[in-house]
C-alpha cells in the first residue's frame, strides 16, 4: 500500500514541479496577490478630498476650516463660491465633501443663536460617508463646546466649570485601527483556499483529458489510495505556501502573531481537508480542466462572500446567515484573525476546528465515494 502511495507521491510532485508555469502559479502568484490585496484592502479613510464653500469667511469660519484640516482626515482641494461648482465638482468625484457656511455664521455665534453649517457627503459609499460624518460631528462639537466655553467666561468671569464626563478608550487586538491588519490574515485564507481548490480541482480530470485515467484504472491502486495520492502532495505545497505568505504578513505588513504556529498548522491542516475535498469532488464531476476551473470560481466567490472577510456575518440576513454555517472558509477566518491578532489559545478555537474537521470528513469521503464510481 505505502509503495504504491509514494509512487503516487512522486508521480504528482513530477507532474507539478516539471511545468515553469506551475511552478509560478504556486510560489509567486499568492506573494504577488498578497502585496496586491495586502494594500488594496483597506478600508482606511483619510486624505478626504473637501471642498469650502465659505460665504461668510470670518474668523470663526476659517477657524472650523482648519480645525476640519488639522484633524489629518480632511484634504482641501478647492475652495469656492457657487451652487453649480459644488455639484459640479461632486459630479466628477473630485470633492468627497462640501463644508458651507452661509453669511452670518460668525455673527449667529456671537449672537449667541445656532449658526447653520452645511456639510454635503457624496454617499455613493455608505461606508466612507458613515464614517466621514462621524469625523465631522467629532470635530464640530469640538469647536461649539470651545465656543461655549469661551462664552461663559466672558459673560460671568473667571467661575469654576461644571465637571464633564472624560471618555478614555483602549482599543485591543488592532490597537491603531488599522484595516490591513484586520484584512491580511484573511487574504492569507483566500490564497490558500483558491490554490488548494484549483490544483486538486484539476488533479483528476487532467487524467482524464490525457488518457491515463484507463492506465491507473487496471492497476492495483486502489481509490483510497489513489485520492491520497492526489492529495498529500498538494498539502504540502500549501503548507510551504502558508509559510511563505505568512511570513511576507509578518514581516512586510507587520501583522502581529499573538498565537501558537503549531496551533495554525493544526487548524490549517484540518482546514485543507475541507478545501482538498471539495476541490478533489469537483474534479470528479468534471469531464474537462475548463469545466474544473469555472466550477472552482463558481464555488470561491460565494464562498469568500459568505466568509466574514469583507462583510460582517452578523449584518447578512437571517437565512444567509444559516447557510454561511455550511462554508469552511467562515471558521478558518476565525481562526486566523483569533490566533493572529489575539493569540487566543484551541481552548477558544476548538468550535470552529471541530466543524471544519467534520466538513472535511464529509467531503473527502464524498470524493472518495464519486471516484469509485468513476472507476465503476
Amino acid at each position: 500500500m505505502w509503495e504504491r502511495i509514494r509512487h503516487m507521491l512522486v508521480k504528482e510532485f513530477i507532474e507539478v514541479f516539471r511545468d515553469p508555469r506551475m511552478r509560478a502559479l504556486i510560489f509567486v502568484v499568492p506573494v504577488l496577490q498578497l502585496f496586491i490585496f495586502g494594500y488594496a484592502a483597506n478600508t482606511d479613510v483619510r486624505n478626504i478630498s473637501t471642498a469650502v464653500y465659505d460665504l461668510d469667511n470670518t474668523v470663526s469660519s476659517r477657524e472650523l476650516v482648519s480645525r476640519f484640516v488639522k484633524s489629518g482626515y480632511f484634504n482641501v482641494v478647492a475652495y469656492i463660491s457657487n451652487d453649480t461648482r459644488e455639484r459640479q465638482l461632486l459630479d466628477e468625484g473630485r470633492a468627497q465633501v462640501v463644508l458651507h457656511m452661509d453669511n452670518g455664521f460668525e455673527g449667529d455665534l456671537l449672537a449667541g443663536r445656532p449658526a447653520p453649517f452645511q456639510m454635503v457627503v457624496d454617499g455613493t459609499d455608505s461606508n466612507t460617508a458613515g464614517i466621514v460624518l462621524g469625523y465631522s460631528n467629532t470635530i464640530v462639537h469640538k469647536f461649539s463646546q470651545d465656543i461655549l466655553s469661551q462664552r461663559i467666561l466672558r459673560l460671568r468671569g473667571n467661575i469654576v466649570m461644571p465637571g464633564q464626563v472624560v471618555l478614555k478608550t483602549r482599543t485591543w487586538f488592532n490597537e491603531n485601527l488599522e484595516s490591513r491588519t484586520y484584512f491580511v490574515p484573511g487574504v492569507i485564507a483566500l490564497m490558500i483556499t483558491l490554490l488548494t481548490l484549483l490544483l486538486t480541482s484539476l488533479a483528476i480530470v487532467r487524467e482524464k483529458e490525457i488518457g491515463t485515467m484507463e492506465q491507473i484504472m487496471v492497476t492495483p491502486i486502489r481509490p483510497v489510495e489513489f485520492i491520497l495520492g492526489k492529495t498529500v502532495p498538494f498539502a504540502l505545497i500549501s503548507f510551504v505556501d502558508l509559510a511563505v505568505v505568512s511570513l511576507v504578513g509578518v514581516y512586510w505588513f507587520e501583522i502581529p502573531v499573538r498565537g501558537s504556529f503549531v496551533l495554525l498548522v493544526f487548524a490549517m491542516s484540518v482546514y485543507l481537508m475541507s478545501t482538498l475535498g471539495i476541490g478533489l469532488l469537483i474534479s470528479t464531476v468534471s469531464q474537462t480542466q475548463q469545466q474544473a476551473m469555472i466550477s472552482t470560481f463558481f464555488f470561491f466567490m460565494p464562498a469568500v462572500l459568505l466568509s466574514g472577510f469583507m462583510f460582517p456575518i452578523a449584518n447578512m440576513p437571517v437565512v444567509v446567515q444559516w447557510l454561511t454555517l455550511l462554508n469552511p472558509m467562515r471558521y478558518v477566518m476565525v481562526i486566523l484573525r483569533g490566533i493572529f491578532l489575539k493569540g487566543v489559545g484551541f481552548g477558544i478555537l476548538w468550535p470552529q476546528i471541530a466543524v471544519l474537521a467534520v466538513i472535511g470528513a464529509l467531503t473527502l469521503a464524498l470524493a472518495s465515494r464519486r471516484f469509485r464510481k468513476t472507476l465503476a
